[in-house]
């Protein structure tokens, strides 16, 4: 199922034959209230279940106990200063895959760096100043001292 073409058989050389698939898969977090064993997909239209089990048994190696999936419609605006609709985005497909019980799944910290913190009032207003006079200080060495401060920044 690849684009890719092999020939079938070179001559001295041995029949090296590697299919890759074209298709993608982008992981989605899934809701608070799922079970823990359970993975949901973004794949395209075409993939099937079977697809989805053998992509991920066969490349990735995780053991599949089912897969369930459904036919998600893209988005349908209106035509910008016209009267009839669009198709914004595609249809995709949502694939749900569900582990062995004994394989929870969490989904990965993609940025750990970020940690959510709480910033009382009196932190954000001190950061704004802050954030102010740096910008002031910036234009300190400017070139044209004599044009006043408040229309420097």
């Amino acid at each position: 199922m690849s684009s890719r073409y092999y020939p079938m058989w070179v001559k001295g050389n041995p029949q090296l034959r590697i299919y890759l698939p074209n298709f993608y898969m982008k992981m989605i977090p899934a809701n608070k209230n799922d079970v823990p064993n359970k993975v949901v997909f973004k794949v395209p239209v075409q993939m099937t279940d079977w697809d989805v089990k053998n992509y991920l048994e066969k490349i990735y190696k995780v053991p599949v106990k089912q897969v369930v999936s459904r036919i998600m419609c893209g988005k349908i605006e209106p035509a910008p200063g016209k009267k009839y609709l669009i198709k914004s985005t595609e249809d995709y497909r949502e694939a749900s895959v569900y582990l062995p019980e004994d394989q929870p799944f969490v989904f990965p910290n993609i940025n750990p760096e970020k940690k959510a913190k709480e910033t009382t009032r009196e932190e954000k207003s001190f950061r704004k100043t802050m954030d102010r006079d740096n910008i002031v200080n910036k234009h300190e060495n400017w070139d044209r001292k004599d044009v006043p401060s408040w229309f420097r920044l």
